[in-house]
């Protein structure tokens, strides 16, 4: 195309630059709060029992890893489950909302109607019906997963080039393959979009599922240690969930990143302007 010259794939070097580039200012912001962290803590600013230090807190998590690594795994699990099952069935709801405009009007009032409803108000009822176990956790987690997988889906699948959708009617593809080739993978950059915030979103489900009633999990080593005015173990406890969100959003982004190299975001840099 006149005035479009293509640039050469970026090397290793480049990759590693753009790489730095992208994670020095969140990286540095961490641990200017760290440093901050520390800072009030040493200074005596406040009580130990009120904020711990980093020292502390890293301490309590070293001595007591074990204990803390049996309760990060159960609500990894409980996360992971809820996560997988609002993403598949918030696809299938988004794609038969698309295809069907009787679907969509009855069942979009209801989804933004379960969407505004605390789930920590209701998840009482989830422990009630299924008990104690991993269910009520699991049950949580999709339901406050399972609201962005479908609304980033089915505005994946609209914003799909009509023109797209009618040159392949008219060169004979069917529903399916229309689906298949031309609405599904386009929609694919919305629906990650949805998927990296679900999957922060599950964590703090199964979390508030174990708030409710469980005697593992990090929800119950919170509670624990906060009605024992353990406030080291009590930040442990937040700052290992705060992990499992991280590393779960970013294994999400490395997914898009493997599975849509050729998304216009992700190959900004590919090409340049010669006028």
């Amino acid at each position: 195309m006149k005035g479009v010259a293509a640039r050469d794939a970026p090397g290793a070097g480049e990759r590693v630059r753009d790489a730095l580039e992208r994670t020095w200012r969140p990286v540095g912001l961490l641990f200017a709060c760290l440093a901050a962290w520390w800072g009030v803590t040493a200074a005596g600013l406040v009580e130990p029992y009120l904020v711990p230090s980093p020292g502390t807190t890293l301490g309590v998590m070293g001595d007591k890893a074990s204990y803390i690594w049996h309760h990060t795994w159960i609500t990894t699990y409980e996360t992971l489950l809820g996560f997988v099952i609002a993403v598949v069935v918030g696809i299938a709801a988004a794609v038969i909302m698309v295809y069907s405009t009787t679907v969509e009007k009855t069942l979009y009032p209801i989804l933004l109607f379960a969407q505004v409803i605390p789930k920590i108000a209701i998840a009482p009822l989830f422990v009630v019906w299924l008990g104690f176990g991993l269910a009520p956790k699991i049950v949580v987690a999709v339901l406050i997963a399972f609201f962005p997988v479908v609304i980033s889906m089915v505005t994946g699948l609209k914003a799909v080039d009509p023109e797209m959708i009618q040159l392949s009617s008219t060169m004979g593809a069917g529903p399916l393959q229309t689906f298949a080739k031309i609405r599904f993978p386009a929609s694919l950059p919305h629906l990650f979009s949805g998927l990296k915030v679900a999957v922060t979103l599950a964590v703090t489900g199964a979390v508030v599922g174990e708030f409710v009633g469980a005697n593992e999990g990090l929800g119950y080593v919170i509670l624990q240690a906060n009605g024992n005015l353990d406030t080291p173990m009590l930040f442990a406890g937040l700052l290992v969930m705060s992990l499992i969100g991280v590393i779960l959003f970013v294994l999400v982004e490395l997914a898009e990143h493997l599975l849509l190299p050729w998304h216009a975001s992700r190959r900004g840099e590919a090409v340049t302007t010669t006028y």
